[in-house]
């Protein structure tokens, strides 16, 4: 790759993660037009390499074109977000049993260091830095699984919940808290060597408690709606 390729190859990337940290943190909410040389003049770069970071944007879920209007920002669609995480919850359990015996001490002084950070954050709450601190804590826990087409579908799903990992926390704060207690608990189940199957469930069911939370808390809002 020459100079100038790679050059435009490191704007591209710039401009790509420039605009999903955007999306992820809710700057550019879900409808939220993205004028592609307004964001080119913000980022200091030409509207090409702009254009190839909305296409992989797209690609992921994050973006969409609409006739007439452009590309916007994906919105939250709550039943790809419910099948995501029931998904997520079968093989994330799975590939967090099978690393467990791969799980060494200093893989499990570095998930508690990472969960003491998100027991901080929880003083004043803040939900896109909690979000990204708990998914470097799940990264440990199930980063060591030996079975390769388990982990990808694991990566999968993180990714699709791209663009609602920072909503998801904002709008159930308190399932925080509850969040941080059991991921001790599933690293003291780790620690004592405890059977695949309860290291399976108990990830699982941590991973389910936070869809349910969420589905209580939408129901309540479009009751309340009413």
């Amino acid at each position: 790759m020459n100079d100038t390729a790679s050059a435009s190859a490191s704007k591209s990337e710039q401009a790509y993660a420039a605009v999903k940290a955007r999306i992820v943190d809710g700057s550019y909410s879900p409808g939220y037009r993205l004028v592609l040389a307004k964001i080119a003049e913000d980022l200091g770069v030409s509207v090409v390499p702009v254009r190839e970071a909305i296409r992989r944007l797209e690609a992921e879920g994050l973006v969409k074109f609409e006739r007439n209007v452009g590309a916007t920002v994906a919105g939250i669609d709550p039943t790809e977000y419910l099948y995501t995480m029931q998904t997520l919850s079968i093989v994330e359990g799975a590939a967090t049993a099978l690393s467990a015996p791969l799980i060494g001490p200093a893989d499990v002084a570095r998930a508690r260091a990472v969960n003491a950070e998100m027991r901080e954050c929880l003083e004043h709450f803040d939900p896109v830095r909690f979000t990204r601190l708990n998914q470097d804590f799940h990264s440990i826990l199930f980063e060591h699984c030996p079975n390769p087409h388990i982990l990808d579908l694991v990566h999968r799903g993180w990714n699709r919940l791209a663009s609602l990992r920072s909503s998801t926390f904002r709008f159930v704060p308190r399932r925080a808290h509850e969040s941080v207690d059991e991921h001790e608990a599933l690293l003291r189940l780790i620690e004592s060597a405890a059977d695949a199957d309860v290291i399976e469930k108990a990830a699982r069911l941590h991973r389910s408690a936070t869809l349910d939370a969420y589905l209580a808390q939408s129901n309540a809002g479009s009751v309340s709606a009413h």
